[in-house]
């Protein structure tokens, strides 16, 4: 069995010595006079952005709210694979898997570990690619095979009963946990569920207007905010090479999906994340692997439970039970956002432990 390191994060000061003299010399870019956001994140917002990281943000203090925790390090399919692991007080606490996306990190459950450890024993990884687990080395770190890595961590940590959670990129690999590993998978609690119309008119009919508006809503957003996706799908790299070097150019790319709304020290943590651990094209690789994977033809039978949060994307059940067949759950709220472990976590953990209470 391979080796479970334990694992500090200590980012070396002339690191952040460079970094300071990089946003120093930040030269921007021009913009039209009046054009706020239209184009994309503003010149305004990123020096913002610079400005607090440079001045304000406090690394070190990130560095010791993590180090807080136990963190480990063990390799799996040839990747490390880094991950806090916080057991419960309540030994026959049922074990968690809580799994990030993008352009987030393990920063994303900060705020719920406190509230979800009363209950379970979280581990919460970094998806390879991402952050403390650095840069994939090979091709083919899918959604899929991420799923695989979790399901050989839990059983490397001797976990035979497991739930698994999930935002964003987390909520297309938790649902594949629960493909892959049903025999040891409990339930699958997720923030959006990703299913889309087929292209089948047969499936808008009768569709209520409610359900419509989500519909086009979600057209809108891939017509006006998609081309991160589009991008990282199709040529990453291209990105990669100014994300590696340009600290506002990383603010600026991974900004456009973190609101100001979300706080200063939050956006530039995640991304500070990124930056030390040269991430940044790594993490946008995971679009290119998942668009070229083999989709799943067969819904999942694994317990799925869905909390819906208000300025989030609006999942549509008529399509999610085509791709999944026990839906336990299917809650919305009129708090929180794509980020709800972070932005209302008392109200993000109670549907978590309410889920797999329910389940046990």
């Amino acid at each position: 069995m391979a080796e479970i390191r334990p694992f500090r994060v200590d980012i070396p000061q002339a690191d952040l010595d460079d970094l300071r003299e990089r946003l120093a010399r930040t030269r921007y870019t021009d913009q039209i006079p009046g054009s706020g956001d239209d184009y994309g994140v503003s010149v305004d917002r990123v020096r913002r952005m610079v400005d607090h990281w440079r001045e304000h943000f406090d690394w070190r203090a990130l560095e010791a709210r993590l180090n807080a925790y136990p963190q480990f390090t063990t390799e799996i399919d040839g990747q490390t694979v880094h991950f806090l692991h916080v057991r419960s007080a309540r030994e026959d606490a049922l074990p968690l898997v809580l799994t990030h996306g993008w352009p987030g990190t393990v920063l994303e459950f900060l705020d719920v570990i406190e509230p979800l450890s009363r209950h379970f024993h979280l581990v919460i990884p970094s998806v390879p690619g991402f952050g403390f687990s650095g840069p994939t080395t090979e091709r083919g770190w899918n959604h899929i095979r991420v799923a695989k890595a979790w399901a050989e961590l839990m059983r490397r940590l001797g976990y035979d009963r497991y739930g698994v959670a999930g935002n964003d990129g987390g909520s297309i690999i938790s649902p594949t946990v629960g493909r892959i590993d049903p025999e040891h998978v409990v339930g699958v609690h997720v923030t959006q569920i990703f299913s889309f119309p087929s292209g089948d008119p047969a499936e808008f009919e009768g569709m209520s207007e409610e359900d419509l508006g989500k519909v086009q809503f979600l057209q809108w957003f891939w017509e006006n905010m998609g081309a991160f996706n589009k991008m990282q799908s199709q040529a990453p790299q291209h990105l990669a090479h100014a994300l590696a070097d340009s600290p506002a150019g990383l603010l600026g790319w991974m900004g456009q999906l973190m609101g100001e709304e979300l706080g200063l020290d939050w956006v530039v943590g995640n991304i500070a994340v990124h930056w030390f651990c040269r991430t940044a094209g790594s993490s946008a690789r995971f679009y290119y692997e998942n668009d070229k994977a083999e989709p799943f033809t067969e819904p999942t039978t694994v317990p799925i439970g869905l909390a819906n949060f208000k300025d989030d994307f609006q999942s549509i059940r008529r399509f999610a039970e085509r791709d999944h067949t026990a839906i336990a759950q299917w809650n919305t709220y009129d708090v929180g956002g794509h980020y709800a472990a972070h932005e209302v976590p008392d109200v993000y953990a109670q549907d978590v432990i309410g889920f797999f209470g329910k389940l046990s």
